[in-house]
């Protein structure tokens, strides 16, 4: 039986090119695509793999994979996106995309990826694995450093995995931006991470908050 794909990707031409490439080949077939997450979703049919943008009109991609999770718990979902920076990516994987691969691969690394994730892989470009694999390699840690954040270091740590500015933080906490900053630098220092991305994604993978 062919591999059913459902696409969401607001780009026509690039969007068209995919479903004649899936339908090229007999293993594969198209089962609906959409240029927008709310159409999708309004005429959502199971599929074996979704291939799902991040940049689109109204919903995100990114907010879309709950959504999409909600409707079908075994729904399989392929990020494919021109997006390689590390927030994009680990945000992708924490909220449960099955894969993260770029526009610019080829072809046939598409459909190698498509095929990854049906058969209970993962799929990820060798750039966005290396990122993923940096991160998770094991570091020296220092004795208690998540335990040693302050109640303020603490606080300003939700409100970043909540996405909010350090201009929102000092609004909602009453400090300045200024101090948001020295508490963030602090934050860095005891979790031994160097961006938000890995701020939040080491926060959920050892249950900070």
């Amino acid at each position: 039986m062919a591999i059913s794909i459902g696409i969401v990707e607001d780009h026509t031409e690039f969007r068209q090119s995919l479903v004649y490439l899936i339908s090229s080949f007999s293993d594969y077939t198209v089962s609906w695509s959409y240029s927008s997450v709310e159409d999708a979703l309004e005429n959502y049919t199971e599929t074996d793999v979704i291939l799902l943008d991040i940049n689109l009109p109204g919903l995100s991609g990114l907010e879309a994979i709950d959504l999409f999770k909600k409707k079908s718990r075994t729904q399989k979902i392929v990020m494919l996106t021109i997006n390689e920076d590390e927030y994009h990516i680990f945000e992708a994987i924490k909220n449960g995309a099955d894969g993260y691969i770029l526009k610019k691969s080829s072809p046939g690394k598409i459909l190698e990826s498509i095929q990854q994730v049906y058969d209970g892989g993962a799929a990820l470009t060798p750039m966005v694995a290396k990122q993923v694999m940096a991160f998770l390699k094991p570091h020296i840690i220092k004795p208690n450093s998540a335990s040693n954040l302050t109640g303020r270091e603490k606080e300003i740590l939700v409100l970043i995995a909540q996405g909010m500015t350090n201009d929102i933080i000092a609004g909602a906490l009453f400090i300045s931006v200024q101090t948001v900053r020295n508490h963030i630098k602090n934050i860095y220092e005891k979790l031994q991470v160097h961006s938000r991305a890995q701020v939040v994604v080491k926060a959920y993978k050892e249950k900070l908050i």
